[in-house]
């Protein structure tokens, strides 16, 4: 699968614009949520083709929209790559039990993002 379009979900108007800087500059596409059930409902409309999501926001947090994106038939094939201050091994597990592909923790370098959406 070829990543064109990428969601990137973040409470942070700072990191949003941040992530969105990088990955536009790359040449990829960009729709944005500022909490987990905007990104739901836009995953669902929009379709990405990658989520690069926040894990601690108010309302539904990273984890419970990853577990909703992923069991939905009509998102669950999108992959989650969660990008988060949690970043104790034992997050790390509970993400990919969560549905989440990977995780990068901050403060991340531009090449963690790039390499991430290339990988997945």
């Amino acid at each position: 699968m070829t990543t064109s379009k990428i969601l990137i979900v973040d409470d942070s108007p700072v990191d949003l614009a941040n992530l969105k800087g990088i990955v536009e500059e790359a040449g990829y596409s960009v729709v944005t949520a500022s909490d987990g059930e905007e990104a739901y409902k836009i995953a669902k409309s929009a379709r990405p083709d990658l989520i690069l999501m926040d894990v601690v926001m108010e309302g539904v947090d990273g984890y419970e929209a990853c577990r909703l994106i992923t069991s939905d038939h009509e998102t669950g094939k999108i992959p989650v790559i969660f990008v988060t201050s949690k970043n104790q091994k034992a997050d790390e597990v509970w993400a990919k039990i969560q549905g989440g592909k990977a995780v990068i923790p901050k403060p991340y370098k531009s090449e963690q993002i790039l390499n991430a959406i290339q990988s997945a």
